[in-house]
């Protein structure tokens, strides 16, 4: 069953890289510390030097193995080149091709490759360059979305197409609590992916989100999907966000309109820069974010109403674990088929 593992780490249970960079090393090593696989989350920009300071910060705080997360759409190469160097346990890419040259270089450093994809076509390609393991995203996650398809559909078809592959195969969209992860190993998944997606590493103590971004995941039950953030910077990735009164104020925004020519609505440090937050950009905010929090972006996945209060990282892991073995050997037991 996932509960038992994927990668060599103790559970099937995987912490997104959450951006840009809600996946501190205190959750990453949190997640790890309890027996899951958490990813930290590379800059969006080249800075290798920084990278490898966030994986020797999370060193410090666990001595159990973690990830990288790395979006390719963004400058990624020289950052790429610190994680092998520093050769943690897993390189997870998305949004963009993982190539077989990748896949070998990482093999060779002794990393683990893990993309992320939308798609049947995604995951036929994935396998075919030799990856390790392959999360497979619904519409229904929260954040940037890549594909179309809602994860009951996909999920399964992509399990069988992986075959006899040694390939583990990890569900993420619209999955929070103990229900979704048996519903996803019963599609034939070895694993969850939650982060934005599912909103429940994001609402955990150590998560970096800031505290009004939290609450209102506890407050908001409502999603939508919608390319209204972050045009200019990341344009063709559509996302899913909360319905915060300032989204259902804009959600009509014109199409030719984006981020570039706004307000600046605040400013936070993101990865030890201090960058301006304008209106409509898809920087969501951290603990450090000054100026109107409310009018900034919160992504969110459709199951964002079962997430009730802020607990531990490492509540929400033995929640998982335990609450999915009862449910399998009670609730579906043979005596009660």
């Amino acid at each position: 069953m996932g509960w038992k593992g994927i990668l060599g780490f103790e559970y099937g249970i995987v912490q997104a890289p959450l951006g840009p960079d809600i996946a501190c090393p205190e959750l990453v090593a949190a997640v790890a510390n309890a027996g899951g696989l958490g990813f930290l989350r590379a800059p969006d920009w080249e800075s290798p030097e920084y990278v490898k300071e966030l994986i020797r910060k999370t060193r410090k705080l666990t001595d159990n193995p973690f990830g990288v997360g790395v979006v390719l759409a963004f400058p990624h190469k020289e950052n790429i080149k610190a994680i092998l160097e520093e050769k943690v346990a897993v390189l997870q890419l998305y949004w963009g091709e993982c190539s077989k040259e990748l896949v070998i270089e990482a093999h060779n450093a002794g990393v683990n490759v893990v993309p992320q994809v939308g798609s049947f076509e995604e995951a036929k390609k994935a396998i075919n360059v030799g990856v390790d393991a392959i999360i497979v995203q619904g519409r229904e996650a929260g954040g940037h979305v890549i594909g179309q398809d809602a994860l009951i559909s996909l999920l399964p078809r992509v399990v069988d197409l992986v075959g006899d592959h040694d390939i583990p195969i990890i569900a993420a969209g619209a999955i929070v609590d103990a229900r979704g992860y048996v519903a996803a190993l019963a599609l034939g998944a070895k694993g969850i992916c939650m982060g934005t997606s599912f909103c429940r590493f994001l609402s955990t103590h150590e998560s970096y989100a800031h505290a009004t971004y939290k609450q209102k995941l506890i407050e908001l039950d409502k999603t939508e999907y919608t390319d209204v953030f972050g045009r200019a910077r990341w344009p063709g990735a559509p996302h899913r966000v909360l319905q915060t009164p300032f989204f259902c104020d804009w959600k009509s925004l014109p199409a030719e309109e984006n981020e570039s020519n706004q307000l600046v609505i605040g400013r936070s440090i993101i990865h030890g820069v201090e960058k301006d937050i304008r209106r409509f950009s898809g920087t969501v905010p951290n603990p450090t974010t000054t100026g109107d929090i409310e009018s900034m972006v919160m992504y969110a996945g459709q199951s964002v109403g079962l997430i009730k209060e802020i607990i531990p990282a490492e509540e929400v892991v033995k929640r998982l674990v335990e609450g999915a073995q009862l449910l399998i050997h009670q609730t579906f037991s043979l005596d009660s088929v």
